[in-house]
This record gives C-alpha cells, structure tokens and sequence, in this order.
C-alpha cells in the first residue's frame, strides 16, 4: 500500500463538474493499493496517517497530528502510484490489486480513517477525477 501525503490548506475532489469530496485543513491522501496488500496493510498505514505529526506547534515545530489541529481527510484512490516504469514509455500497472478487491479495501482504509477523524471525504473509486489542493508548506510525505 502506497500512501502520498499533502499537506493542505484546502482540497476537493470533483467528478464531471460535480465537487464529490471537501475539506479546509488537513490531509489529501493519494491510496495506491499494490497486488500484495491485505487489510493489515490497511490497519498499519491508517494508523500511521492518524498519527502522523506533520502540522506545526506554537514554536514552529511539526509536532501536531490531525486531532491536535481538528484536520480533516480527503482520500482518493489512485492505482497510478503502482506505475512500473522501468521498461520503455509506457507504464504497466501489474503491481496494482485488481479493481474489485482494491476498491473492498480503499473502502476499508476509509472507514479505519473515519473511526479516528470525523470528517473523512472520499473521491468515486475508478473515476475520472479532478483533485485541487493548497498545499501547505508544501508538506509531501510518502507512508509504504
């Protein structure tokens, strides 16, 4: 499982022209889900994401979480994060779950997310999605 990060001011997430997922500060989280990965996948890196102190204190330091700051989630299914591109142009995407099992557990990481943060907002699985975010900082981190 492949989780990228961003620190935001604000992010949402639109399917034709229709805004489907909204949040003002917090996390926009990319979710790769590889041929490999299991619901524990699903439970250590929900975790981790939960816990992760990436927004600054009164001092400047990153050393506040999600629930430290009242953040919230705005998590978007991309299967892209699986691109292997290491032979010629064009991507191959074998290292991807297949689709019905990685949407089961997209649907499962959610749901882990939303028992520890009230507000989770999702994307459409297997959509064409637009996403916009202000990235604060910007702040990037990559959870495998």
């Amino acid at each position: 499982m492949r989780a990228v990060i961003q620190r935001t001011e604000r992010a949402s997430v639109s399917v034709d022209g229709k805004t489907v997922g909204e949040i003002g500060k917090g996390f926009l989280v990319l979710l790769g889900v590889g041929a490999e990965d299991t619901e524990a996948d699903c439970e250590r890196i929900a975790k981790k994401l939960v816990g992760l102190r990436i927004f600054e204190d009164e001092n400047g330091k990153t050393n506040l979480s999600l629930k430290d700051v009242d953040g919230s989630l705005l998590i978007i299914s991309q299967f892209t994060l699986y691109a292997d591109c290491r032979k010629g142009n064009r991507p191959n995407f074998l290292m991807a779950k297949e689709p019905k099992e990685a949407e089961r557990l997209y649907e499962y990481f959610c749901k882990l997310c939303a028992e520890e943060i009230p507000v989770v907002e999702k994307g459409i699985f297997g959509a064409d999605m637009r996403v916009e975010l202000v990235n604060s900082g910007p702040f990037t981190v990559i959870l495998e």
